[in-house]
């Protein structure tokens, strides 16, 4: 969900072996001279309720943005999205198949247990096994790791997973193929590790707050559903005195203006996003509160491939058409959303797509051809097409799906019922394959190219528009087995194309991530692409 490539502070080139630096303090940086506030409390809009805080058992972005706070994997990310040390405190490789990770001896759990390599074998297992049923299984599929796509097919056992503990702070990781951005993977939700005798003791109540063990910077201290997750500092953490928040309070909240008021009244310090009809207003009024930045992300709507009308690519293709992105980029959002014909961002590290046909053509001429084409598919006035789009409940995403539907019944006669669930609710009907046509946004796992588009492989699990195209499956099996740079991006290029000709979804903008932050919030990583905010790294200035 939710929820990058090789950084500047560390290139994993072919053959080129590369340690991390362990000297450096990564936590809260307060500049000398700033006067802290007495209450260092933190207060964040999250959007919704979460699913679940278990990190194998997640696929949102609410629930990573929860989990990063109490759980740390190998490696985290700084303030401009480069990859630094988390529980690793060094690596190296010389092939780019086998890793080598070195922890710190004194990363601990928040009850005291020293943090293994052990850990992260356990937790890696656990990911893949098909008995944990986890929705993101297939990411430890997408590292190459040795076995990992027969576990999770079930035709190996989870004990032959390509990782080793060599000894307690030692871990090693074989992988299939060379993955040159291997460590940068090492940063999601899905990797990082879980305690183990706290899983096997209380199973799936371990995430509740009198069970939970946790080796983040934070520990889970109150969870009131659909109301507040509160979070209180883990004295056991290696890094904690370095750390000056103590409290991180993330509230559920849907709907955008609520979410502004609370903030403009004092309640909230990070909000999730904006109401869109506010941000002229918010710009003009609060311009010192106002965050703008790019976002490694897609907003698209995914047709469901196995289901009639939407099995034939025609209708597929005029749907997609006949919405008009540069009214929804800049007359209903208008924060600098760019217009997408494409699923992977323009801003992906390595990648320089080339616009498909229909993205050259005038808005005019895209409508003539959705009406050619829906009419070739057998709709017109005397048998309109009708249908269900599915949307997660959220005020924006209702005026973009209402637009949408104004311009589909406008220029196509199509007629199209709204839907809006919760998101668990949501995510489980899209999952399912329980829907028509649903509203869907991807943000990358990493800085690459391949975090967007795996996720259209047959065999990737949160493929929820079911497309499955050998042809497509072959061109990314192919740039996930090259050690050329070009020629990756080459077969990228190649299954961008086959998206623009099979349209198993319609990308329709490249998001930006704006919120409001309070001035008094210090170390806010603007410049992060991802949107990894980690609260160990955030402090409050006295006003």
């Amino acid at each position: 969900m939710y929820k990058n490539k090789i950084t500047q502070a560390f290139l994993l080139g072919a053959g080129l072996a590369v340690a991390a630096t362990s000297t450096l303090s990564f936590a809260a940086d307060v500049p000398a001279g700033t006067k802290l506030a007495a209450k260092q409390e933190l207060v964040r809009g999250n959007g919704t309720e979460v699913a679940s805080i278990d990190p194998h058992k997640t696929e949102g972005v609410p629930e990573s943005n929860v989990i990063r706070d109490l759980l740390e994997g190998l490696v985290n990310q700084d303030a401009t999205g480069n990859t630094i040390p988390g529980v690793a405190e060094s690596w190296e490789t010389t092939d780019n198949k086998t890793f080598v990770f070195h922890l710190r001896k004194n990363a601990k759990w928040s009850n005291g247990d020293p943090v293994t390599a052990e850990d992260f074998v356990y937790s890696f297992k656990r990911a893949v096994d098909p008995a944990t049923a986890s929705p993101y299984s297939w990411y430890l599929e997408m590292t190459t790791m040795e076995n990992a796509a027969d576990i999770i097919a079930g035709k190996k056992d989870k004990e032959t997973l390509g990782v080793k503990a060599l000894d307690a702070n030692t871990l090693e990781i074989k992988l299939e193929s060379a993955v040159p951005y291997f460590v940068k993977m090492m940063g999601h939700t899905t990797v990082k590790p879980v305690h183990r005798a706290t899983v096997e003791k209380w199973g799936d109540q371990w995430t509740k707050p009198e069970h939970f063990v946790g080796n983040g910077a934070y520990v889970l201290d109150k969870w009131v559903v659909n109301e507040r997750m509160e979070l209180k500092r883990n004295p056991n953490y290696w890094d904690n005195e370095h750390t000056v928040i103590n409290k991180v309070t993330y509230l559920p909240i849907e709907n955008q203006v609520s979410e502004m008021n609370r903030f403009l009244s004092g309640e909230i310090q990070i909000t999730n996003e904006l109401p869109l009809e506010h941000f002229k207003r918010l710009k003009k009024e609060h311009p010192e509160s106002i965050q703008v930045q790019g976002n490694l992300c897609t907003y698209y709507y995914g047709f469901n491939n196995q289901k009639a009308p939407f099995n034939d690519v025609r209708v597929r293709k005029a749907l997609s058409y006949a919405i008009d992105r540069n009214i929804i980029t800049d007359a209903i959002l208008g924060q600098g959303q760019k217009p997408a014909y494409f699923l992977t961002p323009e801003i992906t590290a390595g990648f320089h797509p080339e616009m498909p046909a229909y993205g050259k053509m005038t808005q005019k001429e895209r409508i003539a051809e959705a009406k050619k084409l829906l009419a070739e598919a057998g709709y017109d006035k005397s048998n309109p097409l009708k249908f269900t789009l599915l949307y997660n409940t959220s005020e924006n995403h209702k005026k973009i799906a209402t637009a949408v539907q104004s311009m589909w019944k406008t220029t196509l006669g199509v007629d199209v019922a709204l839907e809006n669930q919760e998101w668990k609710t949501f995510l489980d009907t899209r999952r399912s394959g329980g829907y028509d046509v649903t509203r869907a946004g991807w943000c990358g796992d990493y800085n690459e190219a391949s975090s967007f588009l795996s996720l259209m492989q047959s065999n990737n699990s949160s493929n929820d528009q079911k497309y499955h195209s050998a042809e497509y499956d072959a061109v990314m099996e192919k740039a996930m087995n090259t050690t050329s740079d070009a020629e990756r991006e080459a077969l990228y290029v190649d299954a961008e194309k086959l998206l623009a000709r099979d349209m198993p979804l319609a990308p329709i903008y490249q998001y930006v991530k704006s919120r409001l932050v309070s001035p008094t919030v210090g170390g806010y990583p603007a410049g992060n692409a991802e949107d990894k905010i980690y609260a160990k790294d955030l402090y409050i200035k006295a006003q």
